[in-house]
């Protein structure tokens, strides 16, 4: 195939497709098959200066807009998502590779968040007090920061940048989102629905990039916060990057979610919920279920019933019918997931059910993974403590809801965890006990509502605030106290000493 005929993709700058000024290009590829599909530019410093500054311009207007008018435009641009669902999905599914269903689903959470934007006039209402002192009131307000930037992850084309850019721009601010070069046209889509939804031009901006593009935006002086989905490494590296330059910065890392089983679980309830939450999205997600914990003498049978389960998932490219669990993103994905497992065999775990090498009819240089299952998993092995982010499911084994507990807390990732059981008391002790963000009760992927905030803790969350929910609207916005009085003459006018209220 000539490479030079493929499609150039352009930024979104100031309501319209932008012509890059760099030079450097990267491969969108469709993991299903391997094969290169479209160009996508990495943006250099100076395009990301022409995002950024368009979106200044655009943010006196903006923020002065009524905040009713600015839900209005969300309206309409959740209506247009809704319209446009299964065309959306498909570009999620043709770069990612999940399956459309679950593409669509994707798109639907980030809906949610949007809906929830739209009840920005009352979000943004402030506290009053009366007669705080003799004829003096006190009120707050929610003020918008200026331009904010979003930096998103391969594995939530739509979801991830919905969580961020609509709390964003229903309190005022303007945004600049980079997204995964490896998936990246879905945010140019974005860009054409919201303008047609009737949002002013530079009020959102995508550039597209590697680090160059990252740093950038970290650095510069007109960017007010910075919101990150990814790895842990980049999180941290985000955190103190923004930081120093003195940015409001949200970034959330990677994670190594548990599924606790007791003897008294529904297990094949437990059983149909974990293969899902493994292996959906082929394990890219990060709040999946990575590590089953599997408590007393339930472990036997539960291994029995997921390497079943697991030997039944259809793989295959995620536009075909009947598939449940597409390709991996990449190449270097594919080949990392293989090496983990290999590792996983060397240091002495059990390997149940082994999807190293799959067949896939049709589609041989496609970036498949098949369900993978491990037992007798130990806490010090490499496919315990190491973020795969494949379709793997381990299982670990431990005497007592206790011990269970234990583990996850000894754990540095804290995003989410969940226990499978009959037990009210359990239960209760768990969602007490156990020390991340997000904890699920008979839910193996306790993702919050948009009215909810997403986030964990430890290595999970570098930041003080959650995305979306009530977090996003205090992460995007910065408080304001008036204080005010209206004398009728000069007689008490404040003196040399303190003012105090009376």
């Amino acid at each position: 195939m000539d490479l030079t005929t493929l499609e150039r993709l352009p930024l979104w700058i100031g309501g319209r497709a932008h012509s890059p000024t760099t030079t450097r290009y990267g491969e969108v590829t469709n993991p299903a098959t391997g094969e290169v599909i479209r160009h996508v530019p990495y943006a250099n410093a100076a395009d990301v200066d022409a995002a950024v500054n368009a979106a200044a311009d655009a943010f006196p207007a903006w923020s002065s807009t009524p905040s009713l008018r600015r839900a209005r435009v969300l309206m309409k641009f959740r209506d247009l998502l809704d319209r446009h669902r299964k065309d959306l999905a498909r570009i999620v599914t043709q770069e990612h590779g999940k399956t459309l269903v679950d593409a669509e689903g994707s798109l639907t959470r980030g809906m949610e968040v949007v809906e929830f934007a739209t009840g920005i006039p009352h979000l943004l209402k402030g506290e009053h007090s009366d007669s705080v002192g003799t004829e003096v009131d006190s009120w707050s307000m929610r003020m918008p920061l200026g331009v904010c930037a979003g930096i998103t992850p391969f594995n939530f084309p739509a979801m991830v940048p919905m969580w961020m850019f609509p709390i964003a721009i229903a309190c005022g601010n303007t945004f600049v989102l980079k997204p995964s070069e490896r998936d990246p046209t879905l945010s140019l889509r974005l860009g054409e629905l919201l303008q047609e939804a009737g949002l002013p031009d530079g009020v959102f901006n995508v550039v597209h990039g590697d680090k160059e593009a990252v740093d950038a935006l970290l650095a510069h002086p007109r960017v007010r916060a910075v919101s990150f989905v990814g790895s842990t490494p980049i999180a941290r590296y985000i955190y103190e990057t923004g930081a120093k330059h003195g940015k409001r910065v949200q970034a959330l890392g990677g994670a190594k979610n548990h599924a606790v089983v007791m003897p008294d679980a529904d297990l094949d309830f437990a059983t149909e919920a974990i293969i899902g939450a493994g292996y959906g999205s082929a394990g890219e997600r990060c709040m999946a279920i990575s590590a089953v914990v599997a408590v007393g003498d339930v472990a036997d049978s539960l291994v029995e019933r997921l390497a079943a389960r697991a030997k039944r998932i259809t793989t295959g490219p995620g536009d075909a019918p009947d598939i449940e669990m597409g390709p991996v993103i990449t190449c270097a994905a594919r080949d990392r997931i293989t090496g983990l497992i290999d590792r996983g065999v060397s240091e002495g775990a059990s390997l149940v059910v082994d999807g190293r090498r799959p067949t896939i009819a049709g589609h041989a240089s496609g970036f498949f993974v098949g369900p993978t299952l491990f037992d007798h998993v130990t806490p010090d092995m490499t496919i315990y403590r190491e973020e795969i982010f494949g379709p793997v499911l381990i299982v670990v084994r431990a005497e007592s809801l206790n011990d269970a507990v234990t583990m996850i807390n000894e754990n540095p990732y804290a995003n989410g965890a969940a226990l499978f059981t009959r037990s009210g008391h359990a239960a209760r002790r768990f969602q007490q006990d156990v020390e991340v963000g997000m904890a699920g009760i008979n839910v193996p992927i306790p993702v919050p509502m948009a009215f909810y905030s997403f986030g964990g803790w430890r290595n999970s969350l570098f930041g003080d605030l959650n995305v979306h929910g009530t977090d996003g609207v205090r992460f995007y916005t910065r408080l304001k106290t008036v204080t005010a009085r209206w004398p009728d003459d000069g007689s008490a006018a404040p003196g040399f000493h303190m003012p105090v209220m009376g």
